[in-house]
């Protein structure tokens, strides 16, 4: 992630000021909320197409693994086996806890 000084600072024109500047509250405020926006980006873009194993959905959904054969069996959760893994679609959890 390159963040340009002038989106971390869009109010400063001169931006070799900031070399002889102290850094106030509203600057890590700034600062802040830039990181906060682009963290939220990159956690949508990464779960959008991510693939869990078995085991990473039973934590998440903090569930054994005979009530996850069991989601698996009656259809609520939806899977694919490749090669003896089972693996989930992150995005078929987020459904199945909405519904």
């Amino acid at each position: 992630m390159n963040l340009h000084p002038k989106t971390l600072f869009p109010e400063t024109e001169n931006l070799e000021l900031l070399s002889h500047q102290l850094v106030t509250k509203k600057d890590l405020l700034n600062v802040v909320n830039v990181l906060l926006q682009e963290l939220k980006n990159v956690k949508k873009e990464d779960k959008s197409a991510q693939w869990l194993k078995s085991s990473e959905v039973r934590k998440l959904l903090r569930i054994s693994p005979g009530t996850l054969q069991n989601l698996r069996i009656n259809g609520t959760l939806n899977f694919k086996r490749i090669g003896g893994i089972i693996y989930y679609k992150y995005e078929d959890i987020q459904n199945m806890l909405e519904n």
